[in-house]
């Protein structure tokens, strides 16, 4: 896994393609975090900036781990994802709405820009502020991934019995009878058979 700008990358070009936000913007904090640590550890001028580039990085990391639910087809959420969906669901209309991320996203990016370590995580928190953006323009918005309350489905009587035949099979009034008794359990062929001569 790679949580650099080339994921960042291929997420972009993955969102333009299809037009939904399937995956999260984490590498966009991931990169601004690390431009923070760069930033604080060197102790560059105007490292403030930078310390709060750690802090809005961890931040955005922890609101975006927690994938949506799809529309349509099966949604498999990522490990250890259900504490971190119940607090971001806690939130309600702050955190599910695609516009609220994307302004929060765009005044995070803000401060990264007066230092040039962080600059680099600026831009990709803000091409992610426009992805969400554009996301909210077209409807979406996050719905969380619970555990299912329903049972599951019981398994029917035909699934209790495998078959006794291998593929393909032939029709019950075709196929071999016991062996019980030597005579009746010739295979009756239905088709005439004839020599060619």
């Amino acid at each position: 896994r790679d949580f650099g700008l080339l994921h960042f990358g291929r997420q972009l070009k993955t969102y333009l393609t299809n037009k939904k936000v399937t995956a999260c913007c984490c590498p966009a904090s991931c990169v601004y975090a690390t431009g923070g640590i760069v930033g604080v550890a060197g102790q560059f001028r105007g490292w403030q900036f930078a310390a709060f580039g750690i802090a809005a990085g961890v931040f955005v990391c922890l609101l975006e781990y927690p994938r949506s639910k799809r529309g349509k087809g099966t949604s498999v959420e990522r490990t250890g994802q259900y504490c971190f969906t119940v607090c971001v669901n806690a939130f309600g209309p702050l955190t599910r709405n695609y516009y609220v991320r994307a302004f929060l996203h765009a005044a995070l990016c803000v401060p990264g820009g007066f230092m040039l370590a962080t600059v680099l995580g600026c831009v990709c928190l803000g091409i992610a502020s426009l992805i969400y953006l554009s996301a909210a323009i077209h409807g979406e918005h996050w719905e969380p991934i619970l555990p299912r309350t329903e049972p599951p489905k019981r398994v029917g009587d035909s699934i209790k019995e495998p078959p006794q035949n291998p593929p393909p099979r032939p029709p019950p009034e075709l196929r071999r009878k016991k062996a019980d008794k030597l005579e009746t359990a010739a295979y009756d062929n239905p088709m005439s058979v004839t020599v060619n001569e």
